[in-house]
């Protein structure tokens, strides 16, 4: 199943309707809104805005898998993250991306692996999945590795479309 046939809510309900991101690079994050890297937000916004205009957006999927830090209702999340951080990219609705009960989304993103050869579960909150437009996963980058950081940038650029 391509990324863009994978059927997921958004966070304040109906389809987030991936099929939209056909012929865009997205950045794909389970983001957490009590943790330690929540302000990684600040940059992924920054990346949103920089890289929109040229077919780019990030998907944020919030999960309470890791210690509970993301245990909000929607609208608390969203509140938090526009309050907060001004973040304008879209969220899903709250998500397993890990056990039993992992998504579809994660199901289709966890094979790949990153630099130091990490492939399987997510290993913590705000751990990245680049989509190329075609819908195939180009590369991941660990939960540590800050959204604005050169070789996230780079990859970004080389997967907008032409």
């Amino acid at each position: 199943m391509s990324f863009h046939d994978v059927e997921i809510d958004a966070l304040a309900g109906g389809p987030a309707n991936l099929a939209q991101y056909r012929g865009k690079a997205v950045l794909v994050v389970n983001v957490a809104s009590k943790c330690g890297l929540t302000p990684q937000y600040a940059a992924l916004e920054e990346l949103h805005e920089r890289f929109a205009p040229r077919g780019f957006t990030v998907l944020g999927v919030p999960c309470n898998q890791f210690m509970g830090q993301e245990p909000g209702t929607a609208e608390e999340i969203a509140t938090f993250c526009s309050a907060t951080y001004g973040v304008t990219f879209p969220l899903t609705e709250k998500t397993d991306v890990n056990g039993a009960q992992r998504h579809a989304l994660y199901a289709g993103l966890v094979d790949t692996a990153d630099a130091s050869g990490h492939s399987g579960d997510i290993r913590w909150n705000f751990e990245k999945f680049l989509i190329t437009p075609d819908g195939t996963v180009s590369a991941r980058f660990s939960p540590q590795t800050e959204p604005d950081a050169p070789e996230v940038v780079t990859a970004i650029e080389a997967a907008l479309p032409a």
